[in-house]
């Protein structure tokens, strides 16, 4: 673990971390190119190499990161007392446009083990996944208020199409969030986008 990168102001670090998991996470552990993470970084590559030794260790540093980042600032402060399951999901939108204005490509974390390669580093990484995977996706659709439902309707397909429909909709935001400095954002009109289509899914499904 190349704890120099720890020790940096955050800053810096979140500059070359950002950086390292858009490329890896864009290419895969072959095809990233360190010149293109320290370029983006805005550091030279012997200087980013001193904080993170070589590619292979940022590389396990990158998803060791944002997989703990994941937990504290995401999945772990998600409410499952709130039984409506709408409104976990406006709960889950707001805590990832958080996260998203530090880290503009945390959400892509799952693509680093579909980009992999070589064999030796995917197999690496598949055990830190199963070490670490949270189940937070799994846990957002369950013990929900089925009352809320209406009458005739299949739950479990109805969750389904409001899943897809999750993903649809925070892909969009999240692809808009990086096409847009934070400053610039126009966080009223992304919320007031968020409730009109939490409130079709409302129409849709509810009594």
């Amino acid at each position: 673990m190349p704890t120099k990168l720890l020790e940096l102001e955050e800053e810096r670090r979140n500059a070359i971390l950002n950086a390292a998991l858009k490329e890896f996470a864009a290419k895969g552990y072959n095809e990233a190119s360190t010149n293109i993470i320290a370029k983006e970084s805005g550091i030279s590559k012997a200087l980013m190499f001193h904080y993170a030794n070589n590619k292979k260790d940022l590389f396990f540093f990158v998803y060791e990161y944002f997989t703990d980042m994941m937990n504290k600032e995401y999945f772990e402060q998600m409410n499952y007392d709130e039984k409506d399951i709408l409104e976990r999901l406006r709960q889950s939108y707001f805590l990832q446009l958080e996260l998203v204005k530090k880290y503009p490509w945390i959400f892509e974390l799952n693509k680093l083990s579909t980009a992999t390669n070589p064999d030796e580093i995917k197999r690496e990484l598949e055990e830190k996944s199963i070490n670490s995977q949270p189940q937070c996706y799994e846990q957002l659709f369950d013990s929900i208020d089925e009352t809320k439902f209406r009458d005739g309707l299949d739950i479990e397909k109805c969750k389904q199409f409001i899943l897809w429909a999750n993903l649809g909709f925070t892909n969009q935001i999240l692809e808009e969030a990086r096409n847009c400095a934070f400053d610039k954002w126009d966080y009223d009109s992304i919320v007031a986008k968020l409730d009109s289509n939490l409130q079709e899914l409302r129409k849709l499904f509810y009594k």
